[in-house]
């Protein structure tokens, strides 16, 4: 079995193409970055070493690579015979591969009528829907008709931590233990795959609001927090008990309206919580806070993991989420210079006010309580810095 993956970092080697190869399939790397490409090519294995105690190492095999810039046919060869596609590239790339993958689904129509999915395991709600909008604005009405028989794309959630990390081995790949890959049953097309590892839902949604307002949320509040404190790690943050407060705090508040959203069980959730704060304290993972809390605008928009779970709280609960509020009051206040959003977060601060900057970022109305109490948290961390 074929499977080719689009994006060849860490996350696609560390963690799909790792679950890939357990699963037994020639996994086709695609990438632009030559070194990887070229690496995957000549040694065809690669290690993955797990962040714990045990150290435990497995060798990944059965991988090759192409170099889309370089060889964009061998690509849409590969995928004119694959039996999976998946990918790990970032949301932002998604579109950029859109007309790649149309070419390889046009052209696999013309020999071969094996169904064929596509799942994109990107950190984003709905990135096997969007990478099919971008694809489907590239056929025909003919094609459209022709494509909704034969291919899939179902969306999917994907959690695993793999931090930033430099090693003399350029391939070798260091990841968590824990990992989650989750993907909607309903949208696949032909028989579903039978990949070790993931879990198949007939709805999507909540497993992704529960990963994004879990994971992503407490992750991004451990590195504003920790960066107001002054901490360059999320490990490092985790060890003040401050900090595991306040993030705890704030994911028992998105959790409090996830268990009454999707009827989640409550008990189970809080468990999930605790897990999740356990792995940000993971002692073998190092990860800057300043790559965690990266594109502080993203992440301060209307539906992204910081403003949504408040909004949703106060909706669903009737209350002000104290700890998501002084959260969101903590990513306004990060002001790293290597990070060209936050220079434009504090920018608009600094000459539109503070006022105005919330509600250009967050959407949040002014005369909206959520909007006065980011205020409000906002000068009282700012007066505490």
């Amino acid at each position: 079995m074929l499977a080719v993956h689009f994006g060849a970092g860490n996350i696609g080697r560390g963690f799909i193409g790792n679950l890939l190869y357990h699963s037994g399939y020639e996994t086709c790397f695609v990438d632009v970055n030559s070194e990887i490409v070229n690496l995957l090519n000549e040694k065809r294995e690669y290690r993955v070493v797990l962040a714990d105690p045990s150290q435990q190492e497995v060798t990944v095999k059965n991988v090759r690579a192409i170099n889309s810039a370089a060889h964009p046919e061998q690509v849409v060869e590969a995928i004119a015979n694959a039996d999976l596609v998946t990918t790990a590239i970032g949301p932002n790339i998604l579109p950029l591969i859109a007309g790649l993958v149309a070419e390889g689904l046009r052209k696999r129509l013309e020999h071969n009528d094996r169904p064929l999915n596509v799942i994109a395991c990107e950190n984003m709600i709905g990135g096997s829907s969007l990478l099919k909008e971008k694809v489907y604005e590239k056929l025909t009405e003919a094609e459209k008709v022709l494509f909704d028989e034969r291919f899939g794309f179902p969306d999917s959630a994907v959690d695993r931590i793999v931090p930033n990390q430099v090693n003399e081995d350029k391939l070798m790949v260091k990841v968590e233990p824990f990992y989650e890959w989750v993907v909607e049953e309903t949208k696949l097309v032909g028989e579903t795959p039978e990949i070790a590892g993931i879990t198949y839902v007939p709805e999507l949604v909540p497993y992704i609001e529960r990963k994004l307002f879990t994971v992503n949320t407490g992750h991004a509040l451990a590195a504003y927090f920790g960066y107001v404190y002054g901490i360059n790690t999320i490990n490092e943050a985790m060890e003040k008990s401050e900090i595991t407060e306040l993030v705890k705090g704030a994911l028992t508040e998105s959790g409090d309206f996830l268990v009454k959203k999707y009827e989640f069980d409550a008990e189970k959730h809080r468990q999930y919580i605790d897990k999740i704060i356990g792995r940000f304290a993971n002692p073998f993972i190092t990860d800057e806070v300043t790559r965690v809390g990266r594109s502080p605008i993203r992440k301060l928009g209307p539906n992204d993991r910081l403003v949504s779970p408040a909004r949703q709280y106060f909706e669903l609960m009737g209350a002000e989420p104290t700890h998501l509020l002084k959260g969101i009051a903590a990513a306004l206040m990060y002001d790293f210079q290597g990070d060209e959003e936050a220079v434009q977060v504090q920018t608009l601060i600094r000459e539109q006010g503070l006022e105005a900057a919330v509600s250009e970022l967050t959407k949040l109305e002014p005369a909206s309580p959520l909007f006065n109490g980011v205020i409000v948290q906002y000068e009282t961390l700012k007066a505490t810095k």
